[in-house]
């Protein structure tokens, strides 16, 4: 779900640099926003894994 927001909100940034459209600086925004949730999630994935290899074997 979160890699969709940030497909979306990626595509509407191209959309607002093509267009040299006056809510550029709304769109910049949101590119940003897409950033930091990509981020995130990056961060969230490394931190899940991490844990599991240091779960001892049963």
């Amino acid at each position: 779900m979160l890699w969709i927001v940030a497909g979306v909100l990626l595509v509407l940034w191209l959309v607002g640099i093509l267009a040299a459209y006056t809510l550029g600086g709304l769109v910049h925004l949101l590119l940003i926003a897409a950033l930091i949730l990509i981020i995130v999630k990056i961060i969230q994935s490394i931190r899940k894994n991490v844990t599991r290899h240091d779960e001892p074997m049963k």
